[in-house]
């Protein structure tokens, strides 16, 4: 019998994503087997095969589930090109601080991805890059950045803003307040003309 008794496919199957992402964030995708993720749920092996065909869409489900939340959730209000990369800065930072798993996953895994998995999730993290380059590009024309390269600038950002993962921490010294305006003041002070 695959599934364990009183198991529900409503409450099982959010509970083996949500096992998985800390089980690949902890120990890393390859290094996680279907049986540790069984086990970690409380179902025998075989009864995962009933919420993903495999250990691959599993990964995949992650990282897509992560990208269509965060284009989902990004903020698309007009206001100056500087109001616009303010408001970047401060969602950036905000979505990912109570995502940690998400965020090591979707950077750290993507080498574990199938070909065209991969390019899937490229095309969603591209996106998400886009919004920031056109924000930067606005700004370029508008003459109120000086950003020689924006897609160079974009990355650089989005790169600096993504680590604040790694080290922030709620119950540290900066709130997550603090955090975000001193990021954006060197994001500011980065691109101003």
């Amino acid at each position: 019998m695959a599934r364990t008794t009183g198991s529900h496919s409503d409450i099982t199957g959010p509970r083996v994503r949500s096992a998985a992402l800390r089980l690949f964030a902890r120990g890393g995708y390859a290094a996680v087997s279907m049986r540790a993720i069984a086990r970690e749920v409380g179902v025998q092996a075989g009864a995962l095969y009933n919420y993903t065909p495999d250990k691959q869409s599993l990964l995949f489900d992650l990282m897509r589930g992560h990208m269509d939340e965060l284009l989902e959730s990004v903020p698309k209000r007009g206001g100056t090109p500087l109001d616009q990369l303010q408001e970047f800065v401060a969602f950036h930072i905000r979505f990912h601080a109570d995502r940690p798993d998400e965020v090591f996953i979707a950077y750290m895994e993507l080498r574990n991805l199938s070909p065209e998995n991969f390019a899937e999730i490229e095309g969603l993290r591209r996106a998400y890059e886009d919004r920031l380059e056109a924000i930067l590009r606005a700004g370029v024309k508008s003459g109120d950045f000086a950003v020689a390269d924006t897609k160079i600038g974009t990355l650089a950002i989005i790169a600096m803003l993504t680590g604040v993962n790694t080290w922030f921490r709620r119950e540290g010294r900066l709130s997550l307040d603090e955090v975000v305006a001193q990021y954006w003041d060197m994001v500011r002070k980065a691109v101003l003309a």
